[in-house]
């Protein structure tokens, strides 16, 4: 089980998507703590270390930390504007 952290301002993005997407996101933020990362990708370039899991049409990115268990959601957007 992870411990998912998320910050404020991942909170206020996440409040501007409608309530379907709210739920969907809701759903993969739950499959991250209990650890099932099927389909997600590492991230290449200066986004390095970090992965993304899709939620329909929006993004979450993540960062991992194993060692701890700690995973800290770094930005809840559409496809098109979270890179």
């Amino acid at each position: 089980m992870y411990k998912v952290i998320i910050p404020k301002y991942a909170l206020k993005e996440l409040s501007k998507i409608d309530k379907v997407n709210q739920q969907l996101i809701f759903d993969k933020i739950k499959d991250l703590e209990k650890g099932i990362f099927i389909n997600d990708k590492s991230l290449k370039g200066k986004h390095q270390g970090k992965f993304r899991k899709r939620a329909g049409n929006y993004r979450i990115i993540y960062l991992k930390e194993n060692d701890i268990l700690l995973i800290t959601v770094i930005r809840i957007a559409h496809r098109k504007e979270v890179y």
